[in-house]
């Protein structure tokens, strides 16, 4: 893998010893996953390297949080078990961060080496990768939401294992697939971009599990189908298209009432079959928060069970 750069600003995008061959063999054999969760503790002297408090409000009671951001911060805890001991998000940070809970199971699932996370806004899937991959390496647009993710990510004492990148990914993966023999390998990209704010979502009343069938009818009822073409920065099907080429090994995160068909149609008809006799499928996770399906994760690769191999 090579050392780690002692480099700890946010304005890097592409670090040399990333993609330069010269600077890190690009012979050596593929690591295998991790068997168990790394130990990590909370580094006061880390949290305090790399403090953000100035750059957003710090909500402590719900009398201090903004009427739109109220049933969010209700389920703060959901989001960061360890709010309360400094976690950090902006407006956009809160209603698009994936809660705890379904980051770690995400995160079991994507054992590897090295794991991409190319929209990873406050950070709460790179933390969870951070415990179960080698490295992460994770981007983001946003100086400020880059900020807040390293020092979320110090509060869990995993931020040394994250390399934060301020770039978008479209010319990240251009450029990285520009060259000819990048000197680390990326294993598998964890693909979360933006759906389009919190408008995709349909009602959002709890339901029994009696309820289930009747709660998704409504839902569809109430809004459409959720189409990859309203996947941000570029249509859905590009965006995987793309990723592709980096790694077969692609975990997307997607609303829970998108098209099941345009998922299945991600693969192209000449890779629907590993072998002649062997199919090549897409395997779809719900993600459920109590009674309440929160989204979906389509797996494909080497991280559908049953096609290790292909890892």
């Amino acid at each position: 893998m090579g050392k780690k750069s002692n480099f700890s600003g946010l304005c890097r995008f592409l670090p040399q010893e990333f993609l330069d061959p010269n600077t890190v063999g690009s012979t050596a054999p593929h690591q295998a996953p991790p068997g168990k969760e790394r130990n990590t503790e909370t580094l006061c002297p880390t949290r305090t390297k790399y403090d953000a408090t100035t750059l957003v409000p710090r909500y402590r009671t719900a009398d201090e949080v903004p009427e739109n951001l109220q049933k969010y911060f209700s389920q703060r805890k959901r989001y960061f078990s360890l709010y309360d001991q400094g976690c950090l998000l902006d407006e956009e940070g809160w209603y698009s961060v994936t809660p705890e809970s379904i980051a770690v199971q995400i995160a079991d699932r994507c054992r590897c080496d090295t794991i991409l996370d190319p929209f990873c806004g406050v950070g709460g899937n790179a933390i969870a990768f951070a415990k179960t991959c080698e490295h992460v390496i994770a981007l983001d647009i946003s100086p400020v939401r880059l900020a807040l993710a390293r020092h979320n990510a110090a509060i869990y004492g995993v931020a040394d294992r994250i390399e934060f990148i301020l770039a978008d990914y479209i010319s990240f993966a251009n450029a990285y697939l520009s060259r000819p023999h990048p000197a680390r390998r990326i294993d598998a990209v964890f693909l979360s971009p933006p759906w389009g704010g919190p408008a995709y979502l349909a009602c959002e009343n709890p339901v029994s599990s009696d309820d289930y069938n009747a709660k998704l009818q409504g839902e569809l009822e109430a809004h459409p189908e959720y189409s990859l073409s309203s996947i941000k920065p570029i249509h859905g099907a590009d965006l995987f298209r793309l990723t592709k080429r980096i790694s077969n090994n692609i975990a997307y995160f997607l609303p829970r009432n998108t098209s099941l068909n345009e998922i299945s149609a991600l693969l192209d008809k000449n890779e629907n079959f590993i072998t002649d006799d062997e199919p090549q499928m897409i395997e779809v996770e719900e993600a459920w928060m109590g009674s309440k399906l929160k989204a979906l994760t389509c797996y494909f690769g080497g991280l559908v069970t049953g096609q290790e191999h292909l890892f």
